[in-house]
């Protein structure tokens, strides 16, 4: 196991306390907190041992309640908060003392699935905004594919596979990956991204039949105002029955389309992709970087399951 250039199998005594201590924070399945002690003193235990001053440390552990949203609740005892709260207030214990690494053993597993679901969220968001290294232990394929930027599937104390986690589901490297996960639902893990196509956007002083030619075979095309973010959509069927009547591009695009971001997975676009309108990739700033046609989101999801389908036929007979 390699950190930073260091093999830490190969550490002993104070050296690996001292690795332990300093690159990385637990998390642990049981929220292991000390009933004796308020929700402050517990988050601000780890720099107590490293002999961190009483006001440096409720600082820091003031800062990671505020993470989880707890700094309100400095001053309770762990009996008043429920298990989803005490969790978090195990998160921010290993988030006070800054470790570039955070050890996370099955977490969440002993909360219920819609505390366990929030907690993820959480995590996901604290990521996004801290960016650690985030080593998440986990029984749950689900979870796994659902928070993870890789996935390590392992057997018998052996790994199988690493990869992103639509590798794992579009190209498991042995039956038992495949096997693994025949049953996931492949629209919570494919992400919007991977299957947009290059926006393309129809120029808004076009005449329309410039337009529908340029359009082609596509779902539709955006028109883009001054800042490059969509306004309207032109599909070939209101174009050709706009421009049969004689009318204009203005006359043939409407405002009523969906628009998702490039990290939705499919499940979150599905309801949208069913009005039958090409749905507008957009990024933080509601500039359009994508068209999503709903003929590849339902081409897709055909073409994961028939991959999983060929492979386990050729490992299986």
């Amino acid at each position: 196991v390699m950190v930073d250039g260091v093999d830490v199998q190969t550490l002993g005594g104070t050296d690996l306390q001292e690795f332990r201590r300093e690159m990385t924070g637990m998390v642990f399945q049981h929220f292991a907190l000390f009933p004796h002690r308020t929700i402050i003193d517990n988050v601000g235990y780890g720099l107590k041992v490293q002999g961190i001053n009483k006001g440096a440390r409720d600082d820091a552990a003031l800062k990671a309640l505020a993470l989880v949203g707890l700094e309100a609740y400095a001053h309770y005892s762990p009996s008043q908060l429920s298990g989803g709260m005490q969790q978090r207030v195990g998160l921010a214990r290993a988030l006070a003392a800054d470790p570039p690494i955070l050890l996370m053993d099955e977490a969440f597993s002993a909360l219920d699935p819609l505390i366990r679901r929030q907690m993820q969220d959480e995590m996901m968001d604290i990521q996004a905004e801290l960016h650690k290294t985030i080593l998440f232990i986990t029984h749950d394929l689900n979870e796994a594919l659902r928070i993870g930027d890789r996935v390590c599937i392992m057997k018998d104390g052996e790994v199988v596979q690493i990869g992103t986690p639509e590798e794992i589901l579009t190209e498991p490297a042995t039956g038992y990956v495949a096997e693994f996960v025949q049953d996931v639902d492949q629209g919570r893990v494919i992400q919007v991204h991977e299957i947009m196509v290059d926006p393309q956007p129809t120029a808004a002083n076009a005449s329309l039949g410039e337009a529908l030619t340029a359009l082609g075979d596509r779902a539709g095309s955006f028109v883009l105002d001054a800042d490059g973010k969509p306004v309207s959509v032109l599909t070939a069927g209101d174009g050709i029955r706009v421009s049969g009547s004689g009318g204009s591009l203005h006359d043939a695009v409407r405002s009523d389309f969906h628009s998702c971001t490039p990290e939705m997975t499919l499940n979150e676009v599905y309801a949208a992709a069913g009005k039958g309108l090409p749905i507008a990739v957009c990024d933080a700033d509601g500039k359009l970087v994508g068209n999503l046609d709903p003929r590849h989101i339902m081409e897709e999801m055909g073409r994961v399951e028939s991959l999983i389908d060929n492979f386990e036929r050729e490992v299986f007979m």
